[in-house]
């Protein structure tokens, strides 16, 4: 999305069509990422077991540890040998040394992340059944999140033609789970978007797919996943009759599988302008070009408390994309709020989020340009601010990146911690799986320590409740944030 003149080598963006990341820019072997992808497929990368025998993923002795702790992921090195002659996307009974059942899993020969396990259970049967049975679960528990998160009691996610969501026997719609509410709560509370499905945490790997009123984006990342897209999609469409279901299969993440990128309608049609609603706030969501799926939903609950930080307060809003916090801060009356990233036509759409909210447009200031150097200029400028929101993009996406994800962090956030007034607060947030929660806030420690500043953290924050994270799957804890306030 970002304008070629604006991107900058050094500084990444969230990743879109047409805005790849730092990673992606680098060669490696002589070869982009993209040439990589090129490589020869489904090539068996394991030692052959017994070629007559069914087909199965058997591991190296002791290494059936993390799947007995019932983690999702097999890596290539816990694989002692590959029986029969399985092709990628293939299920596969995955066996330990002494040949014992352990799971069944979606088997990729060209990832790292080998198998990734569909159930432990060895009379379960993977078959359209039990996709049906997996997506019917997610739906109901969206119907719970509602109710257990810190969010408002009211239905979370009305659905097309005022049918709405009917998972046994409740129908989410019902005017009879909403509270008595005034007409400007009722108004503040109105939300059409949320995340269905959150692929290894709601036992579908590689499955994720999220909600804007009546339109349902599909994102596939994995192997397995892809061999059951159209039956996926099917049953989306069955259960939730959306008027369309549209495919974003076009993540950094295929590469890694060895799979291409699509990027279009897979059921229905998609309308001219689709519009999620969140907690009151309108907001148009590019689905086809937009960054992840068009929004980011996983930031819902982290929004929503910006909006109660911001009153009569001068705010910086950075890496904004469509103004999700800046539309927030606004309602919450900030003095003024200003809004920079590196992408014209995210900020283009921030814009036209703001009007059809009716929100004061001369509080709203939106700035083109590379974040990075934008900070460093309003440093120079002496400018002061007493609320800054840093959401920058992902930086690093496994451990690997982390050393040189850390120094973009801790750039960014040091010079935040000096854009402070005395008092003034930095909600700072990660999305990076690479960095954990422990890193990124030693990270913040430090950035604080050479601004010299003393700060004091106030909130630890994560995704909102329908990004749910799996006990056994840690990887899963990929969005972290903290609130630190200065002292005077």
């Amino acid at each position: 999305m970002t304008n070629p003149k604006t991107k900058s080598p050094s500084t990444p963006h969230r990743p879109s069509q047409g805005n790849r990341d730092f990673r992606n820019r680098t060669k490696r072997n002589g070869k982009s990422s993209e040439a990589q992808n090129d490589a020869p497929r489904h090539v068996l990368q394991h030692p052959r077991g017994n070629i007559n025998s069914p087909a199965a993923i058997i591991l190296n002795p002791g290494r059936e540890k993390s799947v007995l702790h019932r983690h999702p992921w097999i890596f290539s090195g816990a694989i002692k040998q590959m029986d029969g002659a399985p092709i990628s996307r293939d299920t596969l009974p995955v066996r330990s040394a002494q040949g014992e059942f352990l799971a069944w899993a979606a088997y990729n020969p060209d990832s790292k992340i080998t198998a990734r396990i569909w159930s432990w259970r060895e009379d379960e049967i993977i078959d359209a059944a039990f996709f049906r049975k997996r997506i019917e679960s997610a739906l109901a528990a969206r119907v719970s999140f509602s109710n257990i998160s810190q969010e408002k009691k009211w239905p979370a996610f009305p659905l097309p033609q005022g049918e709405g969501l009917k998972v046994e026997g409740t129908h989410i719609n019902d005017s009879s789970l909403t509270p008595t509410l005034s007409r400007r709560e009722r108004e503040a509370t109105q939300n059409n978007g949320m995340r269905l499905i959150h692929a290894e945490s709601d036992g579908l790997p590689g499955l994720i797919v999220d909600q804007y009123g009546d339109v349902l984006v599909m994102q596939i990342g994995s192997a397995g996943a892809e061999r059951w897209r159209d039956t996926c999609a099917d049953i989306l469409q069955e259960l939730c009759n959306p008027i369309c279901v549209y495919e974003r299969s076009d993540s950094d993440s295929r590469l890694l599988e060895k799979l291409d990128k699509r990027n279009g309608v897979l059921r229905g049609s998609l309308p001219n302008s689709v519009e999620v609603i969140e907690n009151g706030l309108r907001f148009k969501v590019d689905v086809a070009e937009g960054q992840k799926t068009g929004f980011y939903l996983d930031q819902r609950n982290n929004r929503a408390l910006t909006e109660t930080l911001a009153r009569d307060k001068d705010v910086l809003n950075c890496f904004c994309y469509t103004g999700g916090f800046s539309l927030y801060a606004l309602r919450g009356g900030a003095k003024s709020v200003l809004s920079i990233d590196a992408s014209a036509d995210a900020l283009s759409i921030a814009q036209e989020n703001l009007i059809a909210n009716g929100l004061d447009t001369t509080r709203a200031e939106w700035q083109e340009a590379d974040v990075f150097q934008a900070l460093r200029t309003l440093r120079d400028q002496g400018r002061k601010f007493d609320l800054i929101i840093l959401d920058p993009p992902k930086f690093a996406p496994t451990a690997a990146f982390a050393e040189k994800a850390a120094r973009g962090y801790k750039d960014i956030n040091l010079l935040g911690f000096k854009l402070l007034r005395p008092g003034g607060v930095l909600a700072t947030y990660s999305c990076s799986g690479g960095i954990s929660d422990d890193l990124f806030q030693k990270i913040i420690a430090g950035a604080a320590l050479d601004a010299g500043v003393d700060a004091q953290i106030v909130h630890y924050l994560h995704a909102s409740a329908d990004h749910p994270v799996l006990l056994s799957f840690p990887e899963g804890a990929y969005l972290k944030g903290l609130v630190l306030r200065i002292s005077t």
